[in-house]
């Protein structure tokens, strides 16, 4: 079997060992593809299963027995941002020798955002303490993880969590094609947790840039864009070290975060031989810098025009439940709105519509149900193309999310004083109890 992207689509509405419906198609690989699935547990719970050919643990040198021991092991594992794996075993569909996996089901990926922007700062020093501190348990644990890049990091209802099902022990090989995510040493060497800092380097600098940092053969290590704002190029040039032990290690990625996060702007660190100052001498500075501090802000509230709060999320639904909650949650990965060059505006939004759904539809919902859609807006502000872009696994609320989004009108933006065509993502999210939108204006 060369691929199962093509034959795997049409296994939607099959039965894997007796109990997993293959409910939705979510994506597929040479050597794998992912269903929605639902397991009775507590009702039904919503999961993915990935399937991979038998034939594949050949190519890996790996026995199908040993490949289903791993994915048991792995189930033991409990994190709260790693990705749980429930059941896993063999089956076969029209012929073909299969052994499945069902886990967690992630709404959304990292590698679903960048492609669209760069995650801000606020958002990877947000992302990067759990995704670190999930890697040192595994590595504690005598895991890897082994294929540390956007798309396993996931958000699974609001709480990030990295992909599991291809972990693997520390010094195993695997034969497979080299990526730039994959450390030098890894086909010499094997899995190790130094390998795993090498992936983080490389993932850290295209979330931030969009780009992949680019090795030459004769480099002695990577060369991290300066663009990289700090202390996450200093973060990356550790982590890219071409010599494993001259790479930085995860807790000194943590370390440079705390320090990040509790220097005040402009400080730096004082040599440890500078000799402490008096504690009688500290008070009047104190006091002279917290007056300053009151007066410049004053004259900072009194002269600092106020600017309009950006539109984050849609009006309430007149048909939503009196009990909403007021304030809505943030989208996972929600979109970055463009900043307006010199000599232009951004265009807003003037009309936000919100999905019709039914009372008994929302009934069914368990956790949240995403949808994306592009919109192509004209210069006059009406929407003349919208495309599903992330369908979600349900095509009800994909269809309603896709007919409310047809009827949006847009403030357009301005270029030299004339009106132009823009282009738009809204990120519904179907709740128990409300539906919000986020929207984000990603061209003009």
């Amino acid at each position: 079997m060369s691929s199962l992207i093509d034959i795997s689509k049409q296994w939607e509405g099959r039965i894997v060992d007796g109990k997993f419906p293959l409910q939705k198609w979510l994506g597929g690989s040479v050597g794998s593809a992912v269903f929605l699935t639902e397991r009775s547990v507590d009702g039904f719970q919503k999961a993915a299963l990935k399937l991979i050919p038998a034939e594949t643990c050949s190519a890996e040198n790996l026995k199908e027995e040993a490949q289903l021991f791993r994915w048991a092991d792995i189930a033991k594992l409990s994190h709260p941002h790693l990705i749980r794996l429930f059941e896993s075993g063999r089956c076969q569909i029209d012929g073909t020798s299969l052994l499945y996996v069902v886990m967690e089901y992630a709404e959304e990926d990292l590698s679903q955002v960048v492609p669209l922007r760069s995650l801000s700062t606020g958002e990877v020093q947000e992302m990067l303490p759990p995704t670190v501190d999930a890697l040192v348990f595994l590595h504690h644990a005598g895991f890897v993880q082994g294929h540390m890049k956007p798309s396993n990091v996931m958000a699974v209802s609001n709480q990030l969590k990295i992909s599991a099902d291809h972990l693997r022990k520390t010094g195993e090989r695997e034969t497979r094609e080299s990526t730039v995510y994959d450390a030098p040493e890894l086909a010499s060497m094997g899995f190790s947790p130094a390998a795993d800092v090498w992936s983080l380097g490389v993932m850290l600098v295209a979330i931030l840039t969009q780009h992949e940092p680019v090795r030459g053969r004769q480099q002695i290590e990577v060369a991290v864009p300066d663009a990289v704002p700090e202390p996450f190029r200093e973060i990356a040039r550790r982590c890219l070290q071409v010599q494993p032990q001259r790479r930085g290690t995860l807790d000194e990625v943590l370390g440079k975060l705390k320090v990040q996060e509790t220097a005040p702007p402009g400080s730096v660190e004082q040599p440890r031989s500078v000799k402490r100052t008096e504690p009688w001498l500290i008070l009047p500075i104190v006091v002279v810098l917290l007056l300053l501090a009151v007066l410049f802000g004053r004259k900072f509230m009194i002269h600092q025009p106020q600017l309009p709060a950006a539109e984050t999320h849609a009006p309430e639904s007149p048909t939503a439940p009196a009990n909403s909650p007021a304030t809505p949650a943030p989208a996972p990965f929600p979109e970055k709105p463009l900043p307006a060059p010199t000599g232009s505006t951004a265009g807003s939004v003037l009309q936000q519509v919100l999905p019709q759904v039914s009372r008994g539809a929302q009934n069914t919902i368990q956790g949240h149900v995403k949808v994306g859609v592009q919109l192509s807006v004209d210069a006059s502000g009406n929407v003349s193309q919208a495309t599903l872009i992330s369908p979600g696994p349900s095509k009800y609320f994909a269809n309603q999310a896709l007919a409310a989004a047809r009827r949006w009108k847009f403030q357009p933006p301005q270029k030299d004083g004339q009106a132009t065509a823009s282009e738009w993502i809204l990120r519904f999210q179907f709740g128990r109890t409300s539906t919000q939108v986020f929207p984000a204006q990603i061209k003009r």
